[in-house]
């Protein structure tokens, strides 16, 4: 099995990393950190006539690699009750590659693939973290994916993570269920 995981954090070892690797355990996972990569905006286009002007950064890379997965952990930090602006930067793309000559069946192939959202903030984030929950069910509905579970744990500064015991044990759950599915 093929589990890509996108992790959108800009803090190298933060809470939502350390989350997501109790999360995966010993399973071998393809990790993308998305800071690591060029991704430019775009200007949306969509009604334009002649559509998207071509990007040139790295986000064609990324995107194969999602493409090719059999399934997607996205990883990010709560940051003002949503995603990191580099997750939001690479899901805003999407728009982009469904209307991609490179990309002609993108939203085909990834139908019903599993996903799982991990994610850690402070400021009640089991509670104030249920928009982006909500935000990446209705992104999942719209792509045909499968949203399989989540996880909103609480940490600000780094190790955090570590004491919110109900978010370590819920991950280790996922764990088993993913090598269990594998």
């Amino acid at each position: 099995m093929n589990i890509v995981v996108l992790y959108g954090g800009t803090r190298e070892g933060g809470n939502t990393e350390l989350l997501t690797e109790t999360v995966i355990g010993d399973l071998t996972v393809h990790r993308i950190f998305l800071k690591d990569y060029q991704m430019n905006h775009i200007i949306d286009q969509r009604h334009d006539d002649k559509g998207f002007d071509q990007v040139e950064d790295d986000y064609d890379q990324v995107v194969s690699k999602m493409i090719d997965a059999d399934v997607l952990i996205f990883a990010t930090p709560i940051y003002w009750y949503g995603m990191s602006s580099v997750m939001k930067t690479f899901i805003d793309r999407w728009s982009q590659t469904a209307r991609d000559e490179k990309f002609p069946n993108f939203k085909e192939s990834m139908a019903n693939k599993p996903v799982y959202l991990i994610a850690a903030g402070g400021d009640e984030p089991r509670i104030k973290g249920l928009p982006l929950v909500q935000q990446f069910k209705y992104i999942c509905e719209f792509m045909n994916l499968t949203f399989v579970d989540y996880i909103l744990g609480e940490g600000v500064k780094p190790l955090d993570i570590l004491n919110d015991e109900k978010a370590i044990e819920y991950a280790k759950g996922i764990n088993k269920d993913l090598i269990h599915s594998n």
